[in-house]
């Protein structure tokens, strides 16, 4: 994954149960992403996205908003090692893109 930045993201608010981490799938595959959206047992998304910059900044935009039934209220963002990218990407229960 050369020229590729990955990010974490923790998304707050009302975002379980509201079709986030496939919408969120959808983004990522719109944008040409590889990452996951994982539901956290504390109500939050977490969010791992990888790929050029600006398009993983687009998604980082997105998840402010979310999908309709959304109600973001924080976004915490945090930068990942991209060669890190094959063993971050293995976690169970999350939604991947």
């Amino acid at each position: 994954m050369n020229d590729c930045v990955c990010k974490r993201f923790c998304v707050s608010g009302r975002v379980q149960g509201v079709f986030f981490r496939a919408s969120t799938a959808t983004e990522g595959r719109r944008l040409g992403l590889r990452g996951w959206a994982l539901n956290l047992p504390d109500g939050r998304v977490e969010v791992l996205a990888c790929g050029p910059e600006k398009r993983v900044a687009n998604l980082g935009e997105w998840l402010r908003q979310g999908p309709r039934l959304a109600n973001v209220t924080r976004v915490d963002e945090h930068d990942e090692d991209v060669s890190q990218f094959e063993r971050l990407a293995e976690s169970p229960g999350a939604v991947s893109f």
